[in-house]
């Protein structure tokens, strides 16, 4: 296992589905006491498993309670769905979530999969290519608005993308993020991580600049260590409601300090 050239952090995802949202607050104050680095939900309006028409709730408005809430972790949407919300209001949802955080907010976006939710809240579905041009369209824009907004953003808001096309995604990625979001097995990611670092030298970006992001399992410690030495050092542990057992989440930030401190 090599030392990484960041830090390594742990993410917690809560999943925003089939619990109160009672219990969605008292998950992010256990996930920010016990020492995460981030807390995402996710951008969906229906549940992904179980019951499928479950409790569910909102990404952003969730978000700008969390910015409330919370006092150390960064926050975000692991990941807004691209197609949901006009670009020009999304940045200014983000730049809102960001002051009322101080600074906190990772803004997560990717192109949008799940279909029920199109067709539910009357969005086109289309494509996977007609969605990943619509994101390609909203990236610019988004950064535009952010640039014209008064207040601006406390800070450079990171730009998170989740996704691991080769060809347009990981483009994006070189253009767009401070952080990409992907998952697969090691010889798949260690293969994108190439891919993206050949998009960062054709528009002139250190792909050290970008942080590596992907999921781990509860327990999977020999996996992790593998995606560290291929670059990844932002790791999430997603937990599903109603219980949001962090148990797990524990046993990841003891790895997450032996390695940090080398």
């Amino acid at each position: 296992m090599t030392t990484p050239d960041r830090p390594v952090r742990i993410a917690v995802q809560l999943q925003p589905q089939h619990a109160d949202y009672a219990q969605i607050r008292d998950a992010v104050l256990r996930a920010e006491d016990a020492g995460v680095d981030v807390v995402f939900n996710w951008d969906h309006f229906y549940p992904l498993y179980g019951e499928p028409d479950g409790k569910h709730f909102e990404c952003w408005t969730m978000l700008a309670a969390w910015a409330e809430q919370t006092e150390r972790v960064q926050i975000g949407a692991l990941v807004t769905g691209g197609g949901y919300r006009n670009p020009d209001l999304l940045a200014d949802m983000a730049r809102t979530v960001d002051h009322i955080s101080g600074g906190r907010l990772i803004l997560g976006i990717g192109a949008g999969w799940f279909e029920k939710d199109y067709d539910e809240y009357g969005y086109e579905f289309g494509t996977p290519g007609s969605r990943l041009a619509l994101l390609k369209d909203y990236l610019p824009r988004i950064d535009a608005r952010l640039k014209k907004l008064n207040p601006a953003p406390l800070g450079d808001v990171p730009v998170l993308i989740g996704g691991g096309g080769e060809k347009k995604t990981l483009r994006m990625v070189a253009e767009h993020a401070s952080i990409w979001h992907a998952f697969g097995d090691v010889e798949t990611m260690v293969r994108k991580s190439g891919i993206l670092a050949e998009h960062c030298a054709a528009v002139g970006r250190n792909p050290a600049d970008i942080e590596h992001s992907t999921e781990v399992s509860r327990s999977d410690e020999t996996t992790a260590n593998a995606l560290l030495d291929a670059g990844f050092t932002l790791f999430t542990v997603g937990v599903g409601g109603p219980d949001y057992d962090l148990a797990g989440v524990r046993d990841w930030l003891t790895w997450r300090d032996a390695v940090n401190a080398g």
